[in-house]
């Protein structure tokens, strides 16, 4: 009977098919080899195997334990076999790119919830004031005819990403993620409030006490207040900062679709910062996929160096790699993959294992750089490209549409004009004169009060006038319906003849410029 074995570097023996246990497949960095797991180890007695590393510090000091059972290319580390979620405690990776990543976060969070509060041309930096069509951005102010703007906005943006992750790889995912970043700092508080890694393990296993219960209610509690802070930062984009302020202080009821958006944003934030976590990552995130086209051997990843860390093994063993088999880099990954295994799906570019692995090569007088951020060929050894076609065609086309973009703003005019011919019958014929009638509104886009004049431009016949309001005092963002009445003598008016409706400010700068289509009988 062959015995049990849980470790990919261990020796196996060949199975004779009489053993009891159950045989997995485990993928190690380069070959492939039956693992048999005994009854004994999936018992119910006895305590479950470490989901990001050692179950117990008995294991990390090497004492006599169940070997731990590492991740594996062949099923997803945050679900069981019984297909239920696993939740996973990541251990605190000290180091350069910690730092780094710990402070990118801490400021695009206050970036986050500082724009409302930023004043720009009269508005704040981003006020998305659907309720009135009106969305001002960093000074600028857009009205829905200029929607048609957003598609190459977002093209310039979107293939910019595309551009930055074939150079860099997930380091949005990483870095600048807004799941990651609040996740950062969710993991603080749950270190904060229950302890490191192996502490919460044991508490996970522990059973309800008084104290296991309030220690877990305050990380609930710090979990939803953060969560219903980003929802309210939120919802001061559509609503503004004293909009929100003013909603707070009356009653749900008054506003109950802004008091049902911030409740179901902060139930789903909190869900997500409970439980839900790296799922998002791993099984909703197109990104994700999207990144594995985007990227190439050349895109700058986080890989293990296989070349110089195999064979890996304990120092007291003499494997000549500088991998020790620590696991280390297993133990504080957010998403429970082993890095040594290759590029993963799950690899979300965080540089918790590059921080965890140089540490334990400084405490052995060994190199940095065992997991490292490289390319695939870099790691191979093979030279490295920066400039690639797909690289060029990404700019070409971010360059494209930022240029759209940009020239489409350069048009922007200070005043939104449209020009509707009004309901009931399209002219009308009374004592020799042709009467059209028309509604023409005018919305101030300036952060100040604005006056705009009216009048007909272009071949004018004799005898024709512009009647209604045609002087327009109007507020700072407001805007005026003004009912325009085009009256001509029938026998001064020719069918097709040009005309023009133009809107000037006071200092007679041409604001915008409307075709008057003038109807008028077949037969004159």
């Amino acid at each position: 009977m062959c015995e049990p074995v849980t470790h990919p570097n261990a020796p196996r023996q060949p199975c004779t098919g009489k053993c009891s246990g159950i045989c997995h497949t485990s993928k190690s960095h380069s070959h492939t080899q039956p693992v048999l797991v005994s009854p004994e180890a999936t018992s119910a007695n006895s305590a479950p195997p470490a989901e990001n590393g050692p179950a117990s510090d008995a294991e990390e000091k090497g004492e006599p334990a169940r070997r731990r059972q590492l991740p594996s290319l062949d099923s997803v580390t945050t679900f069981g076999l019984n297909g239920r979620h696993k939740i996973l405690h990541p251990a605190h990776a000290d180091g350069p790119f910690y730092r780094a990543r710990s402070l990118v976060g801490l400021l695009l969070i206050a970036v986050f919830l500082a724009l409302p509060w930023i004043p720009i041309g009269g508005a704040p930096a981003i006020f998305l004031d659907v309720a009135a069509q009106r969305f001002h951005l960093f000074g600028l102010t857009f009205v829905t005819q200029d929607l048609w703007l957003a598609f190459f906005l977002i093209s310039g943006v979107g293939f910019g990403l595309f551009a930055i992750t074939a150079l860099l790889g997930r380091v949005w995912c990483g870095w600048a993620c807004p799941l990651t970043v609040f996740l950062d700092t969710v993991r603080r508080v749950e270190r904060w409030l229950e302890g490191d890694a192996p502490t919460r393990k044991r508490l996970d296993s522990e059973p309800w006490t008084f104290g296991k219960t309030l220690r877990r209610g305050l990380k609930h509690v710090a979990m939803f207040g953060l969560a219903a802070i980003l929802a309210h930062g939120f919802l001061a984009y559509f609503v503004s900062l004293p909009g929100l302020s003013r909603m707070m202080h009356e009653s749900p009821g008054a506003h109950w679709s802004s008091f049902l958006l911030v409740f179901g944003l902060t139930i789903v934030l909190w869900f997500n910062f409970a439980w839900f976590r790296e799922q998002f990552c791993i099984v909703l995130c197109p990104y994700g996929r999207l990144q594995s086209v985007l990227t190439d051997e050349h895109s700058l990843v986080i890989g293990y160096d296989s070349a110089r860390g195999e064979p890996r093994g304990a120092l007291k063993t003499g494997n000549p790699g500088d991998c020790v088999d620590c696991i280390k880099c297993v133990q504080v990954c957010p998403t429970g993959i082993d890095i040594r295994q290759g590029l993963q799906l799950e690899c979300i570019g965080c540089a918790a294992c590059v921080d965890a692995c140089d540490s334990v090569m400084t405490k052995l007088k060994r190199a940095k750089g065992l997991i490292r951020y490289d390319s695939l060929a870099g790691l191979r050894g093979a030279p490295k490209r920066f400039w690639r076609p797909r690289i060029a065609l990404y700019l070409a086309l971010m360059l494209a549409g930022t240029s759209a973009a940009s020239l489409g703003i350069s048009t922007l005019r200070s005043a939104g004009v449209s020009l509707t011919r009004m309901t009931g019958a399209p002219y009308f014929v009374q004592n020799g004169e042709l009467r059209n009638q028309f509604l023409l509104r005018v919305l101030n886009k300036r952060a100040d009060s604005a006056e705009f004049h009216i009048a007909i431009e272009g071949s004018v016949p004799s005898g024709m006038v512009l009647q209604g309001n045609l002087t327009e005092e109007i507020p700072r963002w407001g805007e005026a319906l003004t009912p325009i009445v085009v009256t001509v003598p029938l026998e001064n008016w020719k069918t097709g003849t040009p005309l023009t409706l133009t809107v000037r400010d006071s200092a007679g700068a041409l604001i915008a410029t409307k075709p008057l289509t003038i109807l008028a009988p077949e037969t004159l």
